[in-house]
């Protein structure tokens, strides 16, 4: 798939003509380095590499809202410390804010930003929940609670909550529960948006096991065009280290198996969809950025050897020379 590319810039309309003309929409790649604990921005192809952000705190999770142009993205911490927090700054790094301070969640890992109803969600690894809040990091809720009165930071790998993703027009979130590393016990749970009358996070009786025996799940995207579920796995070959999508329309009670469309991944991270131009990019922590068509063809490594890379997001952004 041809990459978007800047336009010339046109020449200005005519007088008496009151249609300008529109500007391109040109794809960026935002890509979070653990390593160096920064925020990098790219183009779809690799180039243009900047440093936009530095001095984080062990990125993971990374969301673009294009309209009111910010970045949010996660800081674990340092688990023990319960140090976990959330930011926001401007598309190039600028007025960088904290949203969540730290300790307002454990270690918080993919996040997930949900324009409609203004929320940001996210998976806590030790803090063994899934969390959502406002795009100002007010009103933070646990949506659930696996500790299952385990103290934070929890130290049984099967309840860390790692990946996430929304469907707001049905009314779901999905979530990954990782287990132990190469461990085969990796789950994918399915919840409504809305918590059941007179239950809580910790004994809601909504949640759907989509996928179990996984070799270890991480993070999560939905194409709600096509009701398709896609996910890394940084668990080992031949199961392990690839993208896996599933229907989420499928019975799930027959255990249906999902279809791996890419893989040989060293240690898979982060994944992102660009729906409309039929491509996903992927990351590793062997520090590559991949790309390749949604059912896994025309595959290709854009970077390699970049440090320890976690999570990544595509955004169509306006071309300033349009």
């Amino acid at each position: 798939m041809p990459i978007s590319q800047a336009q010339k810039p046109q020449r200005a309309s005519a007088p008496g003509n009151a249609t300008a003309p529109r500007k391109a929409a040109v794809g960026r790649l935002f890509v979070l380095e653990l390593s160096g604990n920064r925020v990098l921005s790219m183009n779809p192809d690799g180039s243009g590499k900047n440093i936009i952000v530095s001095d984080c705190r062990y990125p993971d999770g990374i969301v673009v809202d294009i309209d009111a142009g910010h970045i949010y993205w996660t800081n674990m911490g340092v688990p023990n410390l319960n140090d976990g927090s959330i930011e926001r700054a401007n598309l190039d790094g600028r007025n960088r804010t904290i949203i969540v301070p730290a300790g307002g969640t454990h270690t918080p890992k993919q996040l997930h930003l949900e324009k409609q109803s203004g929320k940001l969600y996210w998976s806590d690894r030790e803090g063994m929940r899934v969390m959502r809040c406002n795009l100002d990091g007010s009103k933070i809720e646990t949506l659930v609670d696996a500790s299952g009165g385990d103290a934070r930071p929890g130290k049984d790998a099967t309840k860390w909550c790692v990946g996430i993703t929304v469907d707001s027009k049905r009314g779901h979130f999905y979530w990954t529960q990782k287990g132990p590393d190469n461990a085969g016990v990796g789950k994918i749970f399915r919840a409504n948006l809305e918590m059941p009358k007179g239950q809580n996070a910790s004994n809601r009786k909504d949640i759907e096991v989509l996928f179990d025996e996984l070799p270890e799940p991480i993070d999560l995207e939905l194409d709600l065009e096509n009701r398709i579920l896609y996910w890394t796995d940084r668990g080992d070959p031949p199961l392990g280290n690839t993208v896996n999508r599933a229907s989420i329309d499928a019975d799930f009670k027959k255990h249906p198996s999902p279809e791996i469309v890419f893989n040989h991944l060293m240690e898979g991270i982060g994944i992102a969809l660009d729906v409309k131009h039929d491509q996903m990019f992927m990351t590793d922590f062997a520090g590559s950025v991949y790309s390749a068509k949604l059912d896994g063809s025309d595959k290709r490594v854009l970077l390699y050897a970049q440090g320890n890379l976690t999570g990544i997001a595509y955004a169509e952004l306006q071309d300033k020379n349009g």
